[in-house]
């Protein structure tokens, strides 16, 4: 089997910790709790550790929502989608991620910033 970056990092445990550590920031911001308040944060986190996982080239296909579609009624601020972005490289990096993964999982997460933003 080809190493992945899953692989690399540890696997589901390891973004399941990732996942854990990212919203722990992210909730804990109060310009970007209100874009989490009113979602059921078991199935947020589930869809975030498949994502994760998915793009990680993990054994997970994602079947969350388009993320255009998903986000469009959220009216997200790039600042805000920013500022998520840097607590998951900083989830990342806290829980003994390398450098060479995270540069691969944050530019998947960066080319998500204009459908997420809507552009």
């Amino acid at each position: 089997m080809a190493q992945t970056v899953y692989n690399e990092i540890g696997g589901q445990a390891a973004v399941e910790a990732v996942v854990d550590d990212f919203y722990d920031r992210v909730l804990s911001d109060d310009d970007l709790v209100g874009y989490f308040e009113p979602y059921d944060m078991t199935e947020l986190r589930a869809h975030q550790i498949q994502f994760i996982s998915a793009v990680a080239g993990g054994p997970v296909d994602y079947s969350g929502r388009d993320m255009r579609e998903a986000h469009d009624h959220l009216d997200i601020a790039e600042e805000d989608f920013d500022a998520v972005a840097t607590y998951l490289e900083e989830a990342l990096r806290t829980n003994g991620v390398g450098e060479e993964n995270v540069e691969a999982i944050m530019s998947e997460v960066a080319a998500l910033k204009a459908p997420v933003l809507g552009q």
